[in-house]
C-alpha cells in the first residue's frame, strides 16, 4: 500500500514513474508481484523491471525469507529489531534502483518507506536514505544527480490511507500481508499497521470481503 500511495504521489508531483519490482525469496513474491503488475496496469506504466535478489533468501535471518521461522504476531509495543527484518535489504533494492534509474537518466528514486510503522527496521529510516544519496552521487557518472524521495516517510497509516484516497490510489490492488497470499492473516505487524491505518481513517479496507 504504502508503494502504491507513493506511487500516486510522484504522478501528482509530475513524474512519469517506471516501475521496478524485488523478489527477494519473500513468503509472499507471488501475491506481491501480482500487486505490481496490476498497480502498473492500472497508471498504464510501460517501463517495468523485475529484479531477482534471492541471495536474500540464501542469507536468511528473517521470517520473511526463511519458513523455518515463524511470523510473529504484531508487537508494536516492542524496542528490539523484529525478526521480520531483512539484513540490509533496501540497500540491495537501492543498489538495483540505482542502477537503472542512472541508465534511464531519471533524477529521482521514489520508495514508500515510513518511519513511524517500519517495526524499528534501520534501513527505513531518512537518515539511512540521505546516507545512501550520498553513496550515490560519490559512486555514479560525473553529471548524475538522483534523488531519493520518500513522501510518506512522516506519515501514520492513517494519513497514508487518506492521502492514497486523495489522490485516487487504486488501494484495492494493494497486498501488505507477510505470512499469506490468499486471505490477509490479520495478525502481522503489517497487517495489523493496515487495519488500524483504515480503522482510524474510518474507511473500510477494499480489500477485505
Amino acid at each position: 500500500m504504502d508503494s502504491c500511495v507513493t506511487v500516486a504521489s510522484a504522478i501528482a508531483h509530475g513524474y512519469k514513474p517506471a516501475f521496478l519490482h524485488i523478489n527477494y525469496g519473500q513468503r509472499t513474491e507471488s501475491r506481491e508481484l501480482m500487486a505490481f503488475n496490476e498497480i502498473a496496469d492500472h497508471y498504464q506504466v510501460n517501463k517495468k523491471l523485475v529484479v531477482n535478489i534471492s541471495h536474500l533468501s540464501d542469507i536468511g535471518d528473517s521470517c520473511l525469507t526463511d519458513e523455518s521461522i515463524q511470523v510473529p504476531n504484531a508487537d508494536l509495543e516492542s524496542d528490539d529489531i523484529p525478526i521480520s527484518y531483512v539484513p540490509f535489504r533496501n540497500a540491495n533494492i537501492l543498489a538495483a534502483a540505482t542502477s537503472w534509474a542512472e541508465v534511464l537518466g531519471v533524477k529521482a528514486i521514489y520508495v514508500g518507506a515510513v518511519e513511524e510503522d517500519s517495526s524499528g527496521y534501520p534501513d527505513c529510516r531518512r537518515s539511512f536514505f540521505d546516507a545512501f544519496e550520498q553513496t550515490i552521487d560519490t559512486g555514479t557518472k560525473p553529471g548524475t544527480q538522483i534523488k531519493i524521495i520518500t513522501p510518506l516517510i512522516n506519515l501514520s497509516k492513517k494519513e497514508i490511507v487518506e492521502k492514497g484516497i486523495a489522490l485516487n490510489a487504486p488501494l484495492h490492488l494493494t497486498w501488505s500481508c507477510y505470512k499469506n497470499e490468499d486471505v490477509p492473516c490479520g495478525e502481522c505487524d503489517s497487517c495489523y499497521l493496515r487495519a488500524r491505518g483504515f480503522e482510524q481513517a474510518g474507511v473500510r479496507d477494499p480489500i477485505l470481503s
